[in-house]
Order: C-alpha cells, then sequence, then structure tokens
C-alpha cells in the first residue's frame, strides 16, 4: 500500500502545526519518523490516518483520496497505534485485542471464529498469548503497549502507522517490535525517539523540525552531524561499521555553558515561520 501527502497542512487555534508536508511512502518500506518533541510527528501521523482533517492538502492511500472515506473504510486499510490511548476497562487482554475486527463486523454481532482467530495469532505475534485472558487493568506499561500493537495486527491492514511505539518497552522487546514491525511486509510508519533503532530497522528516514519535513532519505543522508545539532541540539559523532550500519554517539547537548562546538556543528539561526502552502 502506497500512502502519499500532497501539501498537507494543520493548525489548531490558528497555530501551525503541521506545515506544507509532502511524502510519499512506497508499499513495504518501513519509514522512521523523526523530529524533537513538538516538532508535529504525531499530528501529521493523525493526519495521515485521518483523525485530523487538514486545512490544506490531500492524503491519498494508493493514489486515491480519503478525504470523503469514513472511518471504517480508512480502518480496513491503516492501523494508527497511538503514543497513548487512555484506554482503561475491565475488558481481557483478548477482547481487547479483539476491537482491531471492529471494521470488519456488523455493529449489532459479537466476533465470530475468523475473528477471535485472527486476535489470537495477533496476540502471539507480540507474545502475549499467555496473558490472553487477563484483565486489561493487571498488565503493565509495557504490556499494554505491545497489546495495543496486536490490536493493530488483527484489523489486518495494508499500512501501520505508530506514534512511539518502543515507549514503556525495555531494550529487548524494544528491538524484537522493531524487528517485527520491519519483516511484516506492510506500508509502516514509525515515530520514533530512539535514533539507534530507526537506523538499524528502517528503510528510509524522515526528519520533522516546527511542522515541516526537512530532510528524507537514507539513514546516513538524514542523521548528519548537522541535523543533530540544529534540529535536536545535541553534539554527536556518526560512524559506520564493517557491516555499513550507521550508529550515533552522543557527547552532550549544545548549550552556552558546553565547549565550544566546530563551526560545522553549531545550530543554524531558526527560519522565519510562514504559513505551508498546499
Amino acid at each position: 500500500m502506497r500512502i502519499t501527502a500532497e501539501g498537507l497542512n494543520w493548525s489548531v487555534s490558528g497555530r501551525p502545526v503541521v506545515r506544507g508536508v509532502d511524502l510519499d511512502i512506497e508499499p513495504g518500506e518501513t519509514v522512521g519518523l523523526l523530529g524533537p518533541n513538538g516538532s508535529g510527528k504525531s499530528s501529521l501521523l493523525r493526519c495521515l490516518a485521518g483523525l485530523r482533517v487538514p486545512d490544506a492538502g490531500t492524503v491519498r492511500y494508493d493514489g486515491r483520496s480519503i478525504r470523503d472515506w469514513g472511518a471504517r473504510r480508512i480502518a480496513r486499510r491503516v492501523a494508527f497505534v497511538e503514543q497513548d490511548s487512555g484506554f482503561d476497562s475491565d475488558l481481557s487482554v483478548a477482547d481487547v485485542v479483539g476491537l482491531g475486527r471492529t471494521p470488519f463486523r456488523d455493529r449489532w454481532h459479537g466476533p465470530d471464529c475468523t475473528d477471535r482467530a485472527v486476535g489470537a495469532a495477533a496476540l502471539d505475534r507480540v507474545g502475549l498469548t499467555a496473558l490472553a485472558g487477563r484483565s486489561w487493568k493487571g498488565l503493565s506499561g509495557g504490556e499494554r503497549r505491545r497489546a495495543h500493537i496486536a490490536r493493530a495486527f488483527a484489523q489486518q491492514p495494508y499500512g501501520l502507522l505508530l506514534d512511539e511505539p518502543t515507549n514503556h518497552l525495555d531494550v529487548k522487546h524494544q528491538w524484537e517490535l522493531m524487528d517485527l514491525l520491519a519483516g511484516t511486509g506492510q506500508t509502516v510508519l514509525v515515530a520514533l525517539h530512539d535514533l539507534t533503532l530507526a537506523v538499524r530497522h528502517c528503510d528510509r528516514l524522515l526528519l520533522m523540525h516546527r511542522g515541516r519535513l526537512i530532510a528524507s532519505g537514507a539513514p546516513a543522508t538524514v542523521l548528519t552531524a548537522e541535523h543533530l545539532a540544529r534540529i535536536f541540539e545535541v553534539d554527536a559523532e556518526l560512524a559506520t561499521d564493517a557491516q555499513g550500519r550507521l550508529s550515533v554517539s552522543y557527547r552532550g547537548p549544545l548549550h552556552a555553558t558546553s565547549p565550544s562546538p566546530s563551526p560545522s556543528l553549531l545550530p543554524a539561526p531558526a527560519p522565519a515561520l510562514r504559513q505551508g502552502t498546499s
């Protein structure tokens, strides 16, 4: 499934949040969405998932605009995993994961044998089969995170949009999850803060700053010392190992009391902000 956006703008209370974004995610690609807090990553994902109506611009799935699509039709194409769903219920874990089958069921009928089989397979993919009968309220933060991802798998989508899915997960489960996402064969756009996970598991990276996409490409072309200094305000060193894999190491934040970095690492002056146009 191909996900594209053209001239995407979205604002809240007159404040631009997503500014003139154009993107094209190819079928089967795993793409990492990077940027500091407040850069517009979550808002962009919500626009792409049809949860926000953009002020201008178009979102397309396989070339077809979703502007007039209903929630059910969109949910049959893409699954969105929020950063924090705020979901709290006495339902069992299996029942929560089963909510992913809602777009495919008649509203007056409960799950059938197919729904239950798909839900069970989704739980197995994230390693939560043993917790299927447990109450949702009894799960840890990391277990809830994995269950939400299982719910997304239960939708059997063509595309996955995920906002910080590795939050609350320990290191082992972070890597296992990213391996799983990269190996699904589905179109995946995942917002991440961990740059190491991004460079090791993503085919391509998008870098966001102040609502705009400022870089797109292979990890080595997007994660440069200059970008890390100007956008993330850290002094960092990048290296490539014998297998050609990029790694990032940090010397520390860039601020007035830090030792002066080399001129190429100094943050560039912030550009004047303008509303993007479609």
